[in-house]
């Protein structure tokens, strides 16, 4: 992502803000994992996706119409010991000649210099809620300018949510976006192949997950975007199963949802094979029952269609099949309005996709389901899960866990399935996997 992008998003926020406002953008803390160890840092999105500022201790603030600066982003100052150990920082300089700040100070200044920024602004836009830290600091400043009324020091009159407008601004992809987040697609769908070829009964999911971790690591995708679901058999029917921790056996599905972050943005990818390589007949029914549903509801991803549609599409497919397979009873229509399904398809058919897995952005406007427009960015997840046990449900069903989801844009004509490169027909899968076990 070049500068001049980070630039032109912070332009079309504060043309939305208007002069006489100020906002005031905290990056993530630090997380402690334990004792003097801390997790790999990752900046707050939002933050990164107006700064590109990647370093943690910083406070980005934008004042449309100020002459001084308008873009003052706060962060750390040089420290050349501390830099010896933790790495080089940018510093004030680097933030002006690197990150496009108009000015900057260090983090340390932050209470004596914003406070006088705030005083002379109508209106705050801030995410009040996020950042427990700075929701205090941020009261301590407000109630310390309001003390000064005497002195003729108004100050803040009204405080807007920030994220509303700044998510509005996230759901809607650019070119740049849309590239990195193909390539983080073709990148884990590369992870699942291997993974497909590299399964064999006896071995751990973790050794599965080991797997992805290296392909998507190899081609420079370092982390992943969210903790890896590797679930044989009965975890499969786990839906936020992340143990990952027992013998994959032969007969059994192996359910993995996988996917790579890669220049900040997310891929995020299910697929579901058998262990050994080949489908059961009862498998093979209700996995190409959710490849069916799938497609179904991709084809309702397009302009004009609402946010619903495609859940709709794959639950009607889902409940006629169930039907058919006699895992359901009763018509169709009633069985859809009695919410029937949902003993084995229980979630929602996808998500909005970008910087987070679950990315940012109203799925309602006005009461309303959101009408899908080009440059939005979801997944397409439908599933079936039968565990053991399950009441008037034959045995061969049991512990069958199924989801098939992919990465979808919305474009003009339709839609462009960035992670159509992960194998999803069962026969192309049993193929990839026998090749590999020749």
């Amino acid at each position: 992502m070049t500068e001049k992008e980070f630039k032109r998003r912070r332009a079309q926020l504060m043309r939305m803000m208007g002069a006489g406002s100020i906002a005031i953008l905290p990056t993530a803390p630090v997380a402690r994992r334990n004792r003097d160890a801390n997790y790999h840092y990752r900046p707050d999105s939002d933050f990164y996706y107006l700064t590109g500022f990647a370093e943690p201790e910083a406070v980005a603030v934008l004042i449309p119409g100020r002459k001084q600066a308008e873009y003052i982003l706060f962060c750390q100052e040089r420290d050349p010991e501390k830099e010896m150990w933790d790495g080089p920082r940018a510093g004030q300089d680097g933030a002006r000649e690197r990150f496009g700040a108009d000015d900057s100070f260090p983090i340390g200044d932050l209470d004596e210099i914003l406070p006088r920024m705030l005083e002379q602004c109508e209106r705050v836009y801030y995410a009040m809620g996020c950042d427990a830290e700075m929701d205090k600091r941020m009261s301590g400043w407000i109630s310390g300018i309001r003390a000064k009324g005497r002195a003729g020091i108004q100050g803040p009159l009204e405080f807007i949510a920030l994220d509303h407008y700044l998510h509005d601004m996230r759901l809607y992809k650019s070119r740049s976006e849309i590239k990195l987040m193909r390539d983080a697609a073709k990148i884990s769908a590369r992870a699942h192949r291997r993974a497909m070829q590299s399964c064999r009964p006896g071995m751990m999911e973790w050794q599965v997950e080991a797997e992805l971790v290296h392909e998507c690591a190899a081609a420079g995708a370092r982390h992943q975007a969210y903790q890896a679901i590797v679930g044989g058999g009965a975890n499969g029917c786990v839906l936020h199963y992340v143990e990952n921790g027992e013998e994959l056996r032969d007969g059994e599905l192996l359910l993995i949802d996988a996917g790579c972050e890669l220049g900040y943005y997310a891929s995020d990818i299910t697929r579901t094979f058998p262990v050994n390589g080949r489908f059961s007949a009862a498998q093979r029914a209700l996995y190409d029952l959710v490849l069916k549903a799938q497609l179904a509801a991709i084809e309702k991803v397009k302009p004009g269609s609402h946010w619903n549609d495609p859940h709709l599409a794959a639950v009607r497919v889902i409940t006629r099949g169930l039907v058919d397979l006699g895992i359901l009873s009763g018509r169709v229509p009633t069985l859809i309005k009695q919410e029937a399904y949902k003993r084995f398809y229980m979630h929602r058919t996808g998500h909005w996709l970008g910087m987070d897995v679950h990315d940012v952005g109203d799925y309602m406007v006005d009461g309303s389901w959101r009408l899908l427009e080009p440059g939005m960015v979801l997944t397409i997840e439908p599933g079936i899960y039968i565990p053991a046990g399950s009441k008037g449900v034959a045995r061969k069903w049991w512990n069958i866990g199924i989801r098939i989801e992919d990465d979808v844009v919305v474009t003009r004509e339709g839609n462009e399935v960035l992670s159509k490169d992960a194998p999803k027909q069962a026969d192309e899968i049993e193929a990839l996997m026998q090749q590999a076990l020749a």
